[in-house]
């Protein structure tokens, strides 16, 4: 622990003109050294009094016992019971957070460690600080990213709900890496290490528990080297209820993995509707169709899948639209097929293509509109002209779409 003494007689105190302490240094500085120590072990507190202590003495002695240059860093939340001086009674550094919220305390903490490598994990004495080495050797050995799995390493009895062990962590890894092809079977676990420097890259925004998605599924966008550890996980110390919301933080989790792959939440179910849509209107354009015994489908069906071609379309031009303002916000990196698309399908050629489905829509209104004065527009046949009617409304919305947001597109780029 040398170098951490070391490290805190780095920070200093203002004073007044009596000599009296004004406020204590921040300890996150806008750009901390970096390579000071090999790693920094990071724990967000908020009112942690009662496990704290129990956390820092066996992530001291892992640093004592490996003989590793490094520290022991507590990100407090705003802690009202005592947490900070436990932490510095003990030799770790803490870092004050004013802003609330599980990401905030972490983003402040990544930003004021010394270390090359960091390992955050839980300060409820869920996760075992004395037991890293496993980690520290993957992130030696290449790793940009070590995540524990608490399935493959176990789980305690009672150290996770119900809810979150059948439900919650398997699906959402399961979408994690469905979307985004993350090698790792544990999407949420709390106790992982990485390289400070590619982290800190990452520029990770969220504030909340949905931090430890943003982490992963940006990691993995921009192409960062994975592995993964076995971990155990034990029931937390406190006495208290946790501070993670199963269904509202579950449902933010979600939120944030749909957002950022609009393929799965626009483009995949877009191109599905269409796909049925056609298939339905194709086999309806020149009449009834009789499926199984006793089942007719006709005109209204023909109507119904027309709108899902409607829909369809909508969704997938939101997927562009999604991607390209992911792109130019710098938050989705540059994708080559979308860009080879999009460089296709300039405005002009979105222009021609509305006008193509204009004339398609409106020639088959006129025809349905000729067929109605030849009758002095009296009683319409509708199995005849609701077809035309159809696919010419249809046509004609395609084309309002497609031109709209061809415009759309271009407004997007004007800065650029």
């Amino acid at each position: 622990m040398g170098d951490v003494l070391q490290m805190e007689s780095l920070e200093a105190n203002a004073r007044d003109a009596d000599g009296g302490v004004v406020a204590e240094r921040a300890h996150t500085p806008a750009e901390p050294e970096q390579g000071v120590l090999e790693l920094t072990i990071l724990m967000p507190c908020l009112n942690e009094a009662e496990t704290l202590a129990v956390c820092i003495k066996k992530a001291v002695g892992f640093l004592e016992r490996t003989g590793i240059s490094g520290e022991v860093v507590i990100a407090d939340n705003g802690s009202t019971d005592g947490s900070q001086d436990i932490a510095r009674g003990l030799g770790a550094r803490v870092i004050d957070i004013p802003q609330r919220g599980y990401g905030a305390a972490l983003m402040g903490g990544i930003q004021g460690a010394y270390g090359r490598y960091v390992i955050m994990g839980d300060s409820d004495d869920s996760y075992d600080f004395s037991s890293l080495d496993t980690m520290v050797a993957e992130l030696r050995g290449g790793a940009d990213v070590v995540m524990g799995n608490r399935f493959k390493g176990g789980i305690k009895p009672g150290a996770m709900p119900f809810l979150h062990r059948y439900l919650g962590n398997p699906v959402l890894s399961f979408i994690g890496r469905l979307f985004f092809g993350v090698p790792v079977g544990d999407f949420h676990c709390g106790l992982r290490g990485f390289r400070r420097e590619e982290i800190v890259k990452l520029n990770l925004r969220s504030t909340g528990m949905e931090f430890a998605s943003e982490m992963v599924v940006k990691a993995k966008l921009q192409g960062l080297r994975f592995s993964e550890v076995p971990t155990t996980l034990h029931p937390d110390g406190r006495s208290r209820p946790p501070h993670l919301k199963t269904w509202r933080d579950g449902w933010r989790h979600l939120r944030f993995l749909l957002m950022y792959s609009p393929r799965w939440l626009f483009m995949y179910p877009g191109v599905a509707m269409i796909l049925a849509g056609l298939s339905v209107a194709g086999m309806l354009l020149q009449g009834p169709v009789a499926i199984g015994s006793g089942v007719t489908i006709d005109i209204h069906s023909m109507l119904v899948a027309c709108f899902s071609i409607l829909i369809g379309l909508q969704l997938v031009l939101f997927s562009a639209l999604a991607r390209r303002y992911g792109e130019e916000e710098g938050f989705l990196p540059p994708a080559q097929s979308f860009t080879k698309v999009m460089s296709f399908l300039t405005l002009e050629r979105m222009l021609q293509i509305a006008l193509v489905a204009f004339l398609v829509g409106a020639w088959n209104l006129w025809t349905a509109i000729s067929g109605w004065a030849q009758i002095g527009f009296g009683d319409l046949d509708i199995d005849r002209t609701m077809r035309s009617v159809i696919l010419g409304c249809t046509a004609i919305m395609f084309a309002v779409q497609c031109a709209a947001t061809g415009f759309l597109v271009s407004i997007f780029r004007i800065r650029h």
